[in-house]
């Protein structure tokens, strides 16, 4: 599994701290928010890839509102939304506002990890699309620049070969004098 920078947002001290330990042990990078100011502060300054966020949280910035800041500044931030009251509703209004997925606690760590490795994989096969369509725009580029210096190319020999064509049917010249002149255009 690739390594994901991952943002923990929750006011439980131990889930915080259990979080961080088995997620680092994964090889993670792991950000620590104790409620929703703080992880919106570590969202604008900080590139992450996905946020394990608690769904209730103290303050006017919960789980829900977590993910809606995560999406407007980075569509491509992942948010899982954790919660020890599981409701349907919830889940399914956190989804229609682009969780990539939704676990209760206790949480089941071969679960999570599990969503971690699908969306590891989604985000490499969009860098990889990304660095593919850099290339195909590198290589059309090179391939216009390419088709442009042939059509000059061959807008150039034509000129010659027709200059050479007039000098060599012009009967008013002598033989040596058009031969000699047909070999300096093409020469030059």
């Amino acid at each position: 599994m690739n390594t994901l920078t991952i943002l923990v947002v929750d006011d439980d001290p131990v889930i915080r701290r259990l979080l961080e330990q088995r997620l680092t042990k994964e090889n993670h990078t792991v950000l620590l928010a104790e409620d929703g100011y703080k992880a919106e502060k570590i969202i604008e300054t900080t590139p992450i890839d996905v946020i394990l966020t608690d769904l209730m949280m103290p303050g006017e910035i919960g789980g829900i509102e977590v993910l809606e800041i995560a999406k407007n500044k980075n569509q491509q931030i992942e948010v899982i939304l954790i919660t020890a009251h599981s409701s349907v509703d919830t889940a399914v209004e956190a989804m229609k506002k682009g969780a990539a997925d939704y676990l209760e606690k206790p949480l089941n760590f071969t679960e999570l990890f599990l969503r971690l490795q699908k969306i590891s994989n989604m985000l490499s096969l969009l860098r990889s699309a990304e660095d593919l369509r850099q290339a195909m725009d590198v290589t059309e580029s090179t391939a216009g620049e390419t088709i442009q210096n042939l059509e000059i190319t061959a807008g150039e020999l034509q000129e010659k070969l027709d200059a050479v064509e007039a000098i060599l049917s012009n009967d008013t010249i002598e033989a040596y004098s058009r031969i000699t002149s047909a070999l300096n255009i093409i020469y030059k």
